[in-house]
Order: structure tokens, then sequence, then C-alpha cells
């Protein structure tokens, strides 16, 4: 895809936006079925269906996707795809690219041995290896762009309200 198809592509969705602000509102929505004989969860996310279950550090057996690994994998994705939509739109050519993401974390925290250590991830990196013939300025510009435009950098940058709730 080149920058013209791109902005072909988004201009009547930006328009529409534009015009009726409500109408870029979206649910989007995950849901897993609980499978308590296994430890698993499998994702319904309508494409392939990755199944959820406990990290080796937790007590899994690695066969299955840690819910963890999954965080950093939809980071991973979404600055990926976040970063060539921008290239694309800035006209850089990116020859190879890889995004890594990783994390830190404590199990002690998960498995409730110390109440002191937090549940979850103390740090995440994100590191992009570009290749490219585009100049500092402009890869800077990209960087830059990538990280305000990125949805799951800015949710974990910036937490929405969360709630849990129960039916049954």
């Amino acid at each position: 895809m080149n920058a013209e198809e791109l902005q072909a592509l988004q201009k009547p969705l930006k328009q529409a936006y534009r015009d009726a602000p409500h109408s870029a509102l979206a649910t989007l929505r995950a849901e897993v079925v609980l499978r308590q004989e296994e430890l698993a969860c499998p994702v319904i996310t309508g494409l392939a269906q990755p199944v959820a279950g406990l990290h080796p550090a937790a007590g899994g057996d690695g066969s299955k996707s840690c819910p963890g690994d999954m965080l950093l994998e939809a980071l991973a994705s979404c600055a990926g795809v976040t970063f060539m939509a921008v290239a694309t739109a800035l006209g850089v050519t990116l020859h190879k690219s890889v995004v890594h993401a990783e994390g830190d974390m404590d199990f002690r925290g998960t498995l409730g041995v110390s109440k002191e250590v937090p549940v979850g991830f103390t740090d995440i990196r994100l590191r992009f290896e570009v290749e490219s013939n585009a100049t500092a300025e402009q890869l800077a510009t990209l960087m830059r762009l990538s990280e305000r435009y990125c949805v799951v950098y800015q949710t974990l940058a910036h937490p929405p309200k969360l709630s849990l709730s129960m039916n049954g």
C-alpha cells in the first residue's frame, strides 16, 4: 500500500468522523470461555483462536499463550501496524523493521508470595529495529507519531477506568 492508497482509504472515514463525531465511537470486545479443568481460556476473536493459560513461572506447562505475553504481542503488533501506517503516510520506505516488546514481572506478586511485590509488569520496553533510507529527522517524526497514535501504547501509558462485574 502506498501513501495515496492509504489516504484514499482513510479520507472518507476521517470526514465522516468530523461530520458526525459520535460515528467514531466503537466498542471493541474480547471474549474468553473458561475451561477450569485445564486452566485455559480460548480467546474468541473471529480469526484465530489462541488459548490463554498460565505462564510456566506460574505453574503452566508452556503449551498455551500467557496473557502477559499476549499483552506484549498486542503492544508490539499495534505499534508495528501504526509504525507502518505512519511510514506509508509520510512516504518513508521501510526495508526491514522489527518491533520488540519485553516486560519485567516478578511472579511473587501474582502468586501471592509477597504482598510487597506488585502484580503485573513493572517495566515494559518497546524497541524498533529499522532499516530504511529515511533521514534521522524522518525517523524521529515516525517514532513520535507512532507513539502518539498507537492505541495499545497510549492505553498502557494513560490507563482507562476499569471495572469488574459478575453475573450469576
